[in-house]
């Protein structure tokens, strides 16, 4: 199958050129790309690539016995493996599974000081040994976080250009609604990809038969995966509650509210018993975690209820696998993504915006009276409420934040929905697949606002 494309490309690239580039440190969740993309990357640059696997040949662990200067590794490494070349200026060392060797990471300040060698480093469970490998690294490395495919990265894979995609940007920015022609194909390129989501074997699987056959096996796997991961890695007394967190996020997103609540995930549970528990499945990057807001004012970060969240699948394909047969066949065959109370919609318009680089997500709810909000984004001078529609219904919660006297810090609002471009003056409406775009959007200085 073709080599898909990537937005880590042309990072790498910029890496490459820069003569004062540090030891870089990809992290990510499992399968997403990294290992692909650093080779690719590899071949294309140098002469000689080492490339270390800490979990696949455990004998690499001991590298660094003898010191963490680069001969004593090097050292070391030849006699693992005589056959691999260090040629300075030319050669790639690349270390995958960073997570299983935090001593490699205390080696990074050396290779960063020594610079006759590139050095690459990834992982798929980095988050979790964060503090570790930091500790160990800090002031001496770059890093890069890696996602399954976006929404654009998935238009590429579909063979539209680059000059295609920009042309979506200056519809949003020109407020010029889309011909029947495109609207219509752009959102089944869009269903299509929320129904696979963005894992790069299963859309470069799709990408060569144009056909759904033999994706849905594929994803269920890396749902397996993730469960032989937590089995794996999560600390023994804990490997119970992460897989209960995990095996429960289907169930509550298909809930009214789709609020996560511990007690119901086992008798007796209660929430700080859990707490570790969706940490470890954050940090392992294949959750997204939208927190509420307490109040709904700026500072996003200090003013949220770290008890009270909903769990989304890092990847919506995943979401849409763990679901049960009748929910497929609705899904694939009839195109129903509303059905799911909405979740799928949530899912994805969540999972675009940690993409465009939305590190924190938000929403708000209250009962009385009645206030609900899916996102919260900002620009610079706002709190803007993002509403996501899975039908055409009103949107009292979207006036309400606008034209309410109790949050001045709101003054426009954005609503994403199965609807054309557009302003009234009060929020933008966008379709879906503009969501990729909207932090670009709201950090534009020529996107002017008039209430």
């Amino acid at each position: 199958m073709e080599l898909l494309k990537r937005k880590i490309d042309a990072y790498l690239e910029n890496w490459f050129s820069n003569p004062k580039s540090k030891p870089l440190v990809i992290n990510g969740a499992r399968q997403v790309g990294k290992t692909v993309s650093v080779r690719t990357f590899g071949k294309k640059h140098y002469e000689s690539v080492i490339e270390i696997n800490f979990v696949l040949d455990k004998n690499y662990l001991r590298i660094f016995d003898d010191g963490f200067d680069v001969d004593s590794v090097i050292k070391n490494i030849s006699l693992l493996d005589p056959s691999w070349k260090f040629i300075p200026q030319r050669t790639l060392i690349f270390f995958d599974e960073l997570q299983k060797c935090p001593d490699c990471a205390t080696s990074l300040k050396s290779f960063c000081e020594d610079g006759r060698y590139d050095v690459i480093c990834s992982g798929s469970l980095m988050g979790i040994y964060y503090e570790e490998i930091e500790s160990n690294a800090v002031g001496y490395k770059e890093d890069y976080q890696m996602h399954s495919l976006d929404f654009e990265e998935f238009l590429w894979a579909m063979g539209y250009s680059s000059d295609q995609v920009e042309a979506l940007y200056e519809h949003m920015i020109s407020l010029e609604p889309f011909s029947k022609l495109e609207f219509d194909t752009l959102m089944n390129v869009f269903r299509d990809y929320m129904t696979i989501g963005g894992m790069p074997e299963v859309v470069s699987m799709y990408s060569h038969n144009r056909h759904f056959g033999g994706t849905l096996e594929l994803l269920r796997q890396l749902l397996k995966d993730y469960e032989e991961d937590i089995t794996k890695y999560a600390l023994a007394i804990d490997k119970a509650k992460v897989l209960a967190v995990y095996s429960h996020i289907s169930t509550f997103l298909g809930k009214e509210n789709k609020k996560f609540q511990i007690t119901k995930v086992a008798r007796g549970a209660r929430s700080r018993e859990y707490v570790g528990s969706v940490d470890w499945l954050r940090e392992a990057g294949v959750v997204n975690v939208c927190y509420c807001l307490s109040n709904v004012e700026l500072p996003l970060k200090g003013n949220y209820n770290p008890d009270s969240y909903k769990l989304y699948y890092h990847d919506t394909g995943l979401l849409i696998a763990s679901l049960d047969e009748e929910a497929q066949q609705d899904l694939r065959a009839g195109r129903n993504f509303g059905t799911y109370k909405g979740a799928i919609y949530e899912n994805i318009v969540g999972e675009m915006l940690v993409k465009s680089g939305y590190q924190q997500l938000y929403f708000y709810k209250r009962n009385n009276p009645a206030l609900e909000m899916d996102f919260f984004v900002r620009d610079a001078d706002s709190l803007i409420p993002v509403e996501v529609k899975a039908n055409d219904g009103a949107t009292p919660s979207l006036q309400h934040l606008i034209e309410w006297n109790s949050f001045p810090d709101i003054h426009y609002g954005i609503k994403l929905g199965y609807k054309n471009i557009g302003w009234n003056g009060k929020f933008y409406t966008f379709p879906y697949f503009l969501t990729f775009l909207l932090k670009r959007f709201l950090s534009d200085k020529k996107v002017r606002h008039s209430f």
